[in-house]
């Protein structure tokens, strides 16, 4: 796995402290992006929190993601939540170690009540004893919030810093842009009342062991009424729960739910990712699932199509011109202004969703814009099926006959055939995963060869 070492650097660390007129809950940045350009600490939001335990327990949520790992967990794993500031919103992301389960709280407008919420994306400081004295927090006293440093803090910038490196893998980077192409494909399957919510996620199994790691497979869930039951097969309707202890992280917020909305795909008979969305005042938490507990988002390979198309590069380019740090993009809006049909400003969205420059909110059922603060380069680079297609190009390997196609790889010979748009291979890669996973190596070189890319030697024939 490819690592590089993130340096965090907070000008003190995140703390909890008592204030005359409440708490005050200081959450430090590192360096980050904003509408201004590059910042050591930027800040972007101060004022109280209408619902504060409630915000409290969903940022500890957020955090539990970020240290932990339900595959392997053994392993360690710890990365600071990231923080975008999108105007009327404040978004805290984060993903396992094993990139896994994506989470994310949304501090809407009606849970923030202080000054106007900046624009930006950067990391924020989540500590230990942040986290204790946050799981300690009770009653609803006031909390003032401070995402960024105050002007105290600015005029001693060049005093302590507080550094963290910790080691960022490519697949999480990778596994932000999966997540939200698989989220694009969702739809709201079940609605559960605040009651049934807590029966049914109070039932199901808790991690279990030193490790607390996830040790159940898939399984199905089906709407029945007010609440949603076991089903053995994804019957028409059903939603696949993959690993259900890793919805571990929503007990913390049970005791203020006011729904649970549960989204997914049309069921196909495979293990499919879906997301579980708790409701609260002023803000929603949701965790998305990957199909299998073993099998991060970052291996889903949702965005290769995207990311092989070559007019996609150009269509991101000026896509990203149009992005104001908005909290709901409409592709339809964006076609409208760029000049691009709908499809395309798609594909342009999933390139810069892999670069860390795009997510997708399912509740709004639209994009969102973030920058994250990661060397974005290294996603196409790193993306071991996209350069492998490219060498096939580059080797002259791909011959196109009609909806038929022929690619020459290693000592063998693969048959490429193309219905309804849909290509299938004769590897072993495409009999295990049935296209589930993305196109092979050879059927994204056919596609790139038949979308017009330069075959170096042998080309088409």
């Amino acid at each position: 796995m490819t690592r590089s070492m993130q340096a965090l650097a907070y000008s003190r660390p995140s703390a909890l402290e008592s204030a005359p007129d409440g708490q005050l809950l200081g959450l430090e940045t590192s360096g980050g992006l904003t509408p201004r350009g590059a910042q050591a600490h930027p800040q972007f939001f101060t004022g109280f929190l209408t619902s504060p335990r409630t915000a409290a327990q969903g940022l500890l949520a957020v955090a539990d993601v970020a240290a932990a790992r339900y595959y392997q967990p053994m392993l360690r794993a710890s990365l600071d939540p990231v923080v975008t500031g999108n105007g009327d919103r404040l978004r805290f992301e984060s993903f396992s170690g094993c990139c896994g389960v994506y989470a994310r709280l949304d501090v809407l407008r009606a849970g923030l009540d202080g000054a106007d919420t900046g624009h930006g994306t950067t990391n924020v400081d989540v500590n230990n004893p942040l986290r204790e004295a946050l799981s300690r927090l009770a009653g609803d006293d006031p909390l003032h919030l401070r995402v960024g440093p105050d002007e105290m803090a600015v005029t001693t910038l060049d005093g302590p810093v507080v550094e963290k490196k910790v080691p960022l893998p490519d697949r999480w980077l990778r596994g932000f842009a999966e997540a939200q192409v698989a989220s694009a494909a969702f739809d709201l399957r079940a609605e559960l009342s605040a009651a049934e919510a807590v029966r049914f996620l109070r039932s199901l199994p808790r991690p279990s062991g030193r490790s607390g790691g996830a040790s159940r497979g898939a399984m199905w869930v089906i709407p029945a009424g007010r609440t949603l039951r076991p089903t053995s097969r994804p019957v028409p309707g059903a939603v696949c729960l993959p690993g259900p202890e890793r919805l571990a992280a929503l007990q913390r917020v049970l005791r203020d739910a006011t729904a649970l909305r549960v989204y997914g795909p049309v069921a196909d008979g495979a293990a499919t990712a879906s997301a579980w969305e708790v409701t609260l005042p002023g803000m929603r938490l949701t965790l998305t699932l990957s199909p299998e507990v073993a099998r991060g988002f970052s291996g889903e390979g949702g965005v290769l199509e995207a990311l092989a198309a070559d007019e996609s590069a150009e269509d991101a380019e000026l896509v990203s011109v149009l992005l104001a740090w908005e909290p709901a993009i409409e592709p339809a809006d964006l076609a409208a202004r760029a000049g691009l049909s709908v499809a395309r400003v798609r594909a342009a969205l999933t390139r810069l969703g892999s670069a860390g420059r795009v997510g997708y909110d399912i509740a709004d059922a639209a994009y969102f814009h973030r920058e994250l603060p990661y060397d974005a380069g290294r996603v196409e680079r790193h993306n071991p099926r996209l350069a492998a297609a490219r060498a096939l190009i580059a080797e002259g390997a791909v011959r196109l006959e009609g909806e038929l196609a022929s690619v020459a790889s290693g000592e063998r010979r693969y048959q490429v055939r193309e219905a309804a748009g849909v290509l299938s291979c004769t590897c072993a890669w495409w009999a295990g995963h049935r296209g589930g996973r993305g196109p092979c190596k050879h059927a994204l070189a056919v596609r790139m060869a038949r979308r017009g890319a330069v075959l170096v030697s042998g080309g088409a024939r």
